[in-house]
């Protein structure tokens, strides 16, 4: 398998949990309610999953790794935009985060900035997916010899067993200061 192969198939993974969210979506508007446990598992799943894992491989490794090479000025700006575009979806993730606390406390005004947190998202990544899948990382792949490729595949591997290790000890850390 290829690098990016392993970054493809997680986007399949976010594609799919998009699908679920816009059937939540979907009940807020109809029912003008949502489970706030369904929220906190939507976010779950973007910081944890798709930010840290996955936008964690592509920033911490395969950019930096790219960095080093002699890109084009076209693809160092795509590579700047798709940067920006994490950075668009956390900031996201953490409106969808302080509408859900809102809400929690009875603030019924906050299920339309939930509503729109999570319709932002759904919108928003189908089109950053496409943007990697198709343009970005068939370029970027030209750049690394198959060495290099599976090299920084092994490296997306040890980030991933690494990660849960990180996850839960900022979880028993946070424990320990509250």
């Amino acid at each position: 398998m290829q690098a990016r192969g392993l970054l493809m198939i997680e986007h399949r993974l976010i594609e799919r949990m998009l699908s679920a969210l816009q059937g939540a979506l979907s009940q807020i508007e109809s029912r003008r309610k949502v489970d706030p446990v369904l929220v906190d598992t939507a976010v779950d799943f973007i910081k944890v999953y798709a930010d840290r894992t996955h936008h964690g491989k592509e920033e911490d490794i395969l950019f930096r790794e790219l960095e080093k090479k002699a890109l084009p000025a076209e693809e160092r700006r795509v590579m700047a935009e798709l940067i920006q575009e994490h950075v668009f979806g956390r900031q996201t993730t953490q409106a969808l985060i302080a509408a859900n606390a809102r809400y929690r406390t009875g603030d019924l005004k906050a299920l339309k900035d939930i509503a729109q947190s999570l319709k932002t998202l759904i919108d928003f990544y189908p089109k950053h997916i496409e943007k990697e899948d198709k343009i970005f990382f068939p370029k970027a792949r030209a750049y690394f010899s198959v060495e290099e490729d599976q090299a920084m595949l092994a490296r997306f591997y040890e980030f991933d067993r690494r990660l849960i290790h990180e996850k839960y000890k900022q979880v028993v850390e946070s424990l320990e200061k509250s």
